[in-house]
């Protein structure tokens, strides 16, 4: 392991970074700045890094009102655990038609928001833009229209081929050996129920993902975490604009009326859509597409589509202009995470998210503005500076807390070492008050060597 890897937590009042050493869990600081709980030391080992952060987190993650916002980072996360090879991606593609016009307009708007280069998503989204105009040229000019009809089919091709390589990524985790396929379900299970594992008298965890692929919802599955969406159906679940704050509830035995909380319970929104969303006869429906199937044209070509095909798939990108997220159902799903995070004591996760997203950023930056609101932000690695950029940018660095780096932005690191742990454990909050009770203030009188192997098993 190696890299720089950027800390602030609790009262640091500045970020400090360190790195590696020789020996992979001792670490030194990196320039002069330093941070006060390390006594002036330059160098110090993993032992002090979760007394720092572990505590700090396990209370963050009690607050009343509680989000996790995923990006891409964590199906990268999940796809190398399980395969040891990088996620899927689809490299930039060539158009027959306004080809340069395409490329010159995609690299500019990357760039507008630090990106070097214009990649897959930013083609479709000008291509997508491009062919509305043609329509409306070709009604006066043949032309246009030609181009439009060629601009079209292209986009359909690109459109299934993209979705396609989502679905590589999805393959990936179920062709991947056994074992190393139950590891990295085991992470994600565990991932996940840290942050679901609340009591039924909190508010439930938001959950939001940029995302296409489903491993979160895989991994929910594999969890038993029921996820609420805006969905509603079985055989062909329809997106529905409702903002009725629908739950799960059930009724202890011996009790009528007093109906309770069903633990085990999220809230789920994907902010971009979705690879199994069809937009059909104008409205929104989730297909029954299996994870890790091969292709999804066949799912496409079903009665009741109205002939859709690729270009009716809720896939196409909206990282770099707010125009699709004025349309349905971006409105809506944008109304849910503001709505969500942008209220007096939320705490608000990011895992995997670079912060290239601007019209989210504006959202989280409208949250900071209340006081009692806390951003936690846990990436395996900034190397655009997008990050640190936005927490200069947004200056209310008292409610900002980070973790930067291949270390801790490690998943693996992170479940077994910074997270608290994945289930409701009164057990643990029955003993503290025990020996709060016996002791007072002063701790209990455990030997190092206790202490050690106690630390030991609960992080196994």
């Amino acid at each position: 392991m190696s890299g720089v890897q950027i800390l602030k937590t609790r009262d640091d009042r500045i970020p400090f970074q360190f790195t590696t050493t020789d020996n992979e869990y001792q670490f030194k600081i990196v320039g002069e700045k330093g941070s006060g709980w390390l006594d002036g030391e330059s160098e110090f080992s993993f032992d002090k890094l979760r007394p720092r952060i572990e505590p700090w987190l396990t209370s963050l993650f009690q607050s009343e009102h509680f989000a996790l916002l995923a990006g891409s980072g964590l199906s990268h996360a999940i796809h190398d655990m399980a395969t040891g090879k990088p996620l899927p991606g689809m490299a930039t593609v060539s158009f027959s038609v306004f080809n340069d016009e395409i490329n010159a307009k995609a690299k500019e708007s990357a760039q507008k928001y630090g990106r070097s280069e214009g990649n897959i998503e930013d083609q479709i989204r000008i291509a997508i833009e491009l062919l509305d105009g043609l329509n409306i040229l070709g009604a006066r000019d043949g032309k246009y229209a030609d181009s439009a009809n060629k601009l079209e089919s292209e986009l359909k091709n690109i459109m299934r081929n993209f979705a396609d390589s989502i679905l590589l990524g999805e393959q990936g985790i179920i062709n991947a050996k056994e074992e190393k396929r139950q590891e990295a379900f085991n992470y994600l299970v565990s991932f996940l129920m840290s942050f679901a594992s609340r009591t039924g008298t909190r508010d439930r965890l938001q959950i939001f993902t940029t995302n296409y692929d489903r491993f979160i919802e895989a991994g929910a599955d594999a969890a038993g975490l029921s996820l609420i969406d805006r969905f509603i159906g079985s055989l062909n679940p329809l997106f529905r604009s409702s903002r009725l704050d629908i739950d799960i509830h059930y009724n202890p035995p011996g009790i009528r009326g007093e109906p309770r909380y069903l633990e085990g319970v999220a809230k789920f929104t994907k902010l971009h859509g979705s690879l199994d969303w069809l937009n059909s006869w104008g409205q929104i429906r989730k297909m029954g597409i299996p994870f890790g199937a091969k292709e999804v044209h066949p799912y496409l070509d079903v009665p009741g589509t109205n002939g859709e095909e690729a270009l009716g798939l809720m896939i196409y990108p909206n990282d770099a202009k707010d125009r699709e997220t004025s349309l349905f159902p971006y409105i809506e799903l944008f109304r849910d995470f503001a709505a969500s995070i942008c209220r007096p004591n939320n705490v608000l996760i990011t895992y995997g998210y670079s912060f290239g997203d601007e019209h989210i950023n504006r959202i989280i930056e409208d949250m900071l503005i209340i006081p009692s609101t806390h951003l936690v932000i846990i990436s395996h690695g900034d190397p655009l500076k997008r990050i640190l950029n936005t927490y200069e940018r947004l200056g209310r660095h008292s409610q900002i807390t980070l973790l930067i780096g291949n270390i801790l932005g490690d998943l693996t690191t992170l479940v077994d070492h910074f997270l608290p742990k994945p289930a409701i454990d009164r057990t643990t909050f029955k003993m503290a008050e025990l020996l709060k009770a016996r002791y007072g203030s002063s701790e209990s009188p455990v030997k190092p060597e206790e202490q050690k192997s106690s630390n030991g098993d609960n992080n196994e």
